[in-house]
């Protein structure tokens, strides 16, 4: 597949957007389009609304309230009010405002989800959104306030304000009033909202899906990242490598432990350390030995969260739904987000795997009891030097601050509207959550990083096994000191720390190993 930042345009039809399509438009900028096939999907939908409307048929959200107000009918001439109303009065959310990318996702999901043509929206409401997204007037939504149950409708509800000029928008760095930030990319604000289409905005699960999506993205770079990561580890520690044998893995047939053993292979082919070690013992710690059974693990997950993600990307999520070839108004709870606070849950607990299992190889590393002949803390000089004792302390508080965060979110629930929404999600709160442990696994990764070409260049300096690393295990290596010298005595280690961490967070490490093993996967 592309890579989502070579992506410069994605056409919506409500059936075909990918991971990585999401993320070019999201992320990069990618400009959208509708197809010509949704805008008459939308224009068919949007004719239906307006004959349920005018023969007063009973209709949800459309002549009636909402939620608990179901049961009270609103009359034809009220029905722009009532849609215009919900967005003013479900605008709660508060806390930090989400990321603008995060912010673009909600936008293209909604765009994309009412090109389906069951929402019953005007076209004109999906084409301003559109245009806002490619001229990048980004609603301010703050992060909290969502259930996850009837669509996250705090977030969406201010999502929606600046298509009517109200509410708060980022534009070109500024945040500005909704109204102001549409004049100053020269659109025009919706004087009101028609039947049905206050639903249409609020009404799913755009917020919880992008964030959690966003997120899964960057988790599937960073268990690719942990591959390359623990082989430099692998090498430092002298592992054995018949654990990594094709048929051991094959044995069980796991698909991702036999994907990431099969990396681990191509990233310590021809390494001379590991070549002279071999048979230094019968086997290794599990930290070592069972990168392929942990990591494939994880790998695993996140194809089976991706699987979901990419349904909900292009799933109709609003309630009712208007199905023109009979004409029917089908109420339902399509806007449930259960399917997908699982496997944000899921992708939490994963990610935080990963961090675990980096720490302990961390912990090997610097404690001479378990590093197979490195140095105490991979000093020169222990005693007057601590050497990289606290990088492990760092890396465990990390590691167990993520136990904390890997707790389910989706196993909880609180009744809102009069008990009418009686079982709630709560999976935005899982897709939120996932950020944090990412971000503490990303600076795990970093440590171990960081730790590794330490203990590689006292591996070499010993010279027990000889000095020479994998081909693409030296590459990485030598980015890494390029920015970030040997510690012969010790330092100030946080500007260390922040250069690696920015390393691993920038995608140059993958992009480098990617270029030098084409097969990596």
């Amino acid at each position: 597949m592309e890579h989502p930042q070579k992506i410069q345009q994605v056409v919506l039809d409500g059936h075909s957007l990918t991971l990585e399509t999401f993320v070019a438009v999201a992320r990069f900028g990618a400009k959208v389009s509708l197809s010509g096939p949704a805008r008459e999907a939308i224009s068919r939908s949007r004719t239906l609304a307006e004959k349920i409307a005018r023969e007063k048929r009973v209709a949800y959200g459309i002549t009636t309230g909402f939620g608990d107000f179901a049961t009270v009918a609103v009359p034809d001439e009220w029905s722009s009010q009532l849609s215009t109303n919900l967005i003013l009065s479900h605008c709660t959310g508060t806390g930090e405002p989400y990321s603008q990318e995060q912010v673009r996702g909600m936008m293209v999901l909604r765009a994309n989800a009412l090109c389906v043509g069951l929402s019953g929206v005007r076209l004109v409401l999906v084409e301003l959104l559109v245009e806002m997204l490619n001229r990048g007037v980004i609603p301010v939504v703050p992060q909290k306030g969502s259930l996850g149950a009837s669509g996250d409708l705090a977030p969406l509800s201010h999502m929606g304000l600046v298509l009517l000029g109200r509410g708060e928008a980022f534009y070109q760095g500024q945040r500005l009033p909704g109204g102001e930030a549409m004049e100053r990319a020269g659109l025009q604000p919706l004087e009101s909202l028609a039947c049905k289409e206050g639903l249409g905005i609020t009404n799913g699960t755009c917020a919880m899906t992008s964030v959690g999506a966003l997120h899964l993205y960057d988790t599937i770079q960073a268990a690719r990242l942990a591959d390359v990561i623990s082989s430099l580890s692998f090498t430092a520690l002298t592992g054995q490598l018949d654990s990594f044998q094709e048929r051991m893995h094959t044995a069980r047939g796991q698909l991702g432990q036999i994907q990431v053993a099969r990396n681990i292979r191509l990233l310590t082919q021809d390494c001379e350390i590991l070549a002279r070690c071999q048979g230094a013992r019968v086997q290794d710690a599990y930290a070592l030995r069972c990168i392929p059974q942990v990591h494939g693990a994880v790998r695993d997950a996140l194809e089976f969260v991706k699987s979901k993600v990419e349904i909900e990307l292009n799933a109709v999520t609003d309630n009712p739904l208007l199905f023109c070839e009979d004409e029917a108004v089908i109420s339902g709870g399509n806007f449930h987000g259960e399917p997908m606070a699982l496997p944000f849950d899921f992708l939490g607990i994963a990610c935080s795997e990963l961090a675990g299992i980096s720490e302990r190889r961390i912990e090997r590393m610097v404690n001479a009891a378990l590093s197979n002949g490195l140095s105490r803390f991979l000093t020169v000089n222990g005693g007057v030097n601590s050497g990289f004792m606290i990088v492990q302390y760092a890396a465990a508080s990390m590691a167990s601050e993520n136990k904390v965060l890997a707790h389910p979110a989706s196993v909880d629930s609180i009744p809102s509207s009069a008990n009418q929404e009686d079982f709630v999600s709560m999976g935005t709160t899982a897709a939120r959550k996932a950020g944090p442990i990412l971000e503490n696994t990303r600076s795990v990764l970093a440590y171990e990083l960081l730790t590794a070409c330490q203990a590689i260049d006292l591996r070499r300096q010993s010279g027990e096994y000889g000095t020479g690393l994998s081909p693409v295990g030296e590459a990485v290596f030598s980015h890494v000191r390029q920015k970030v010298a040997f510690m012969a005595e010790d330092r100030e280690l946080w500007p260390d720390i922040r250069q690696v961490e920015a390393m691993v967070r920038s995608g140059e490490l993958l992009a480098l190993v990617e270029e030098l093993v084409p097969d990596f996967q």
